[in-house]
């Protein structure tokens, strides 16, 4: 009976190291399958990315954020006569032309005749959403959307002037009683674009933190 008891407990004792062993492998497996990542500064889980620190999904990361628009009136370096003729310039550049009967050059105001930036049905709404407050309608559809650009040259000194630069944006509609011209409020795009190419223009450099424009 003695040799019976003797036996087990060195059958147990023999057997603890070995299940010791087992558990031990067992951790050590589910430890890598867990953190199988090469990152391990704290709070950071390496590759997972569902929980804790890691960098999960970024949506929108990378994008381009919206330029916000030029100050109008804007501070511009230069002569007044050279900012004048500049501008003058850059509507023949744009395809605008200078209304003469409008237009006050000793007064410093320059006024384009009416420019059509869009035609047709199909492209005209989008397009004029982008100058202009356009609201849609079923009764109502845009065929044509135009500007007109009065720019202002105020004199500060001798060397600065301050440059403003107003759009009248209007859309037509076509109907059974003719076409239709209504005036909208601008949504600034048309000034902001104008005053980005006077800038770079005059001071050979584009406004800071733009780019320069193609004309």
């Amino acid at each position: 009976m003695l040799r019976i008891i003797i036996g087990l407990l060195l059958l147990i004792t023999c057997s603890a190291p070995a299940f010791a062993q087992a558990a031990k492998g067992v951790d050590k497996q589910n430890e890598r399958v867990r953190d199988s990542g090469s990152e391990r500064t704290p709070a950071n889980n390496g590759n997972k990315t569902d929980v804790g620190a890691g960098r999960g999904f970024d949506f929108g990361s990378g994008r381009t954020p919206e330029t916000p628009p030029l100050p109008n009136p804007y501070r511009l370096s230069g002569r007044r006569d050279v900012i004048i003729k500049a501008v003058q310039e850059l509507m023949r550049d744009r395809k605008l032309v200078v209304d003469e009967s409008a237009s006050k050059l000793s007064e410093g105001i320059i006024v384009s005749q009416p420019f059509t930036f869009t035609k047709g049905a199909v492209v005209a709404q989008a397009d004029l959403s982008r100058y202009a407050e356009a609201p849609t309608s079923s009764a109502r559809t845009w065929t044509r959307g135009r500007y007109t650009l009065t720019v202002e040259v105020q004199p500060i000194d001798g060397s600065t002037a301050n440059v403003s630069v107003n759009a009248k944006v209007e859309g037509r509609t076509d109907g059974p009683t003719g076409a239709e011209w209504t005036t909208l409020k601008s949504t600034g795009l048309a000034e902001d674009q104008f005053l980005d190419g006077l800038v770079t223009a005059v001071t050979g450099a584009a406004p800071p933190g733009r780019t320069p424009q193609n004309p």
